[in-house]
């Protein structure tokens, strides 16, 4: 870093997102990207007509993508602010909702931006472990009088927790906001969106990028009640009031209405997923239960780093943590059914120690 950078990030230790690699074609089942291409109705909203607007500044209230959104949760449109990704969003909550008075609490084993984030904006946090076998223990959050994250379905391990449980943690924390984000939640899980109304310090956070195909166009949301919407938005326009450009808006607002593709899409992924778990387990794995667009699986004698590898020089890349009681996991994205069988073959090669060169 340089002699200019702020001392005060000293210690700051940055996310550090899924491989990209531009070497060669590899089968990507690393970052839990779609593998469907997005809705025709997005690559016609996105047209050459519109590309030619983007001389002009997108609107800044979203009116017509929020509009869209709040019809299809059965909303009102005050309750629903638009971000660059749900993890802008995310950064809106870190920055409106957590201070030196209030400190933040959430998973050990989670997704890696809640603690860059607490780094980043200087806040004390209460990060809780996950049980052996890990599952959340929702009594470890109640009355905690923090501000409580929690991914649900948790990533990496994929595991989700009821909309009862997710209750107790509100009523026992009345004058704290509760976030629940829900970016895999269309794969399996029970959404909060339901307990807004109910409940005034609950947040949900969505995204576009898993279920609807839009993970390079950003685009996220949260639903709220109206005051905390505009608790969000306040802290939107103070950072950047034209955060979503053009072309996403109209994306993301012809995405959600194609109800009938999302269906197909999500359930093509969803009976994948099954077959791909039936699979790996036939072949040692032990294999989370996921209600997400990826598995968290882990082989009864072969190591993690060394399949990832393994993977890799095949021509398939995962996900590795190398961390405590996370490194003999690998997290694989759950693809087309052509992608997953390509992903058994390798492992079967690789677990019998066998190499094409081979006689």
């Amino acid at each position: 870093m340089s002699r200019f950078f702020s001392r005060r990030f000293d210690t700051l230790a940055a996310y550090t997102p899924g491989e990209q690699p531009q070497d060669q074609n590899y089968i990507k089942l690393n970052t839990n990207e779609s593998p469907f291409e997005p809705s025709p109705a997005v690559l016609e909203a996105v047209s050459n007509a519109e590309v030619a607007k983007l001389r002009l500044y997108s609107d800044p209230e979203c009116k017509l993508t929020v509009k869209a959104i709040a019809d299809y949760y059965g909303v009102d449109s005050k309750n629903v602010v638009l971000g660059n990704g749900s993890d802008e969003i995310l950064s809106f909550i870190f920055q409106a909702f957590c201070d030196k008075d209030t400190p933040v609490a959430y998973p050990d084993i989670s997704y890696g931006f809640y603690s860059v984030f607490a780094q980043l904006y200087g806040l004390e946090s209460q990060v809780i472990p996950l049980s052996d076998d890990y599952s959340l223990n929702v009594e470890d959050y109640c009355g905690i009088n923090k501000t409580v994250v929690i991914a649900n379905p948790n990533a990496p391990t994929g595991m989700a927790i009821s909309l009862s449980n997710i209750e107790k943690i509100l009523v026992s924390n009345p004058d704290n906001i509760v976030v629940i984000d829900e970016a895999y939640v269309d794969f399996g899980a029970d959404s909060a969106v339901s307990l807004v109304g109910k409940y005034d310090n609950l947040i949900v956070v969505q995204t576009f990028s898993k279920s609807r195909q839009l993970a390079g166009a950003r685009l996220g949301f949260a639903i709220a009640s109206e005051e905390i919407i505009t608790d969000l938005n306040t802290v939107r326009f103070s950072t950047n009031p034209y955060n979503i450009n053009r072309l996403t808006l109209l994306a993301g607002e012809a995405a959600i209405k194609d109800k009938i593709y999302f269906e197909t899409t999500r359930n093509q992924i969803i009976a994948n997923r099954e077959y791909t778990v039936a699979e790996l387990k036939k072949r040692g794995f032990r294999v989370l239960d996921s209600k997400t667009n990826f598995l968290f699986a882990a082989h009864c004698t072969a190591g993690g780093e060394a399949l990832y590898k393994a993977l890799k020089a095949d021509g398939i890349l995962v996900r590795y943590f190398n961390k405590p009681r996370l490194s003999d996991f690998l997290r694989i994205t759950v693809g087309t059914r052509e992608q997953m069988d390509a992903l058994l073959a390798s492992l079967d090669k690789i677990l019998s120690g066998k190499d094409d060169n081979d006689a």
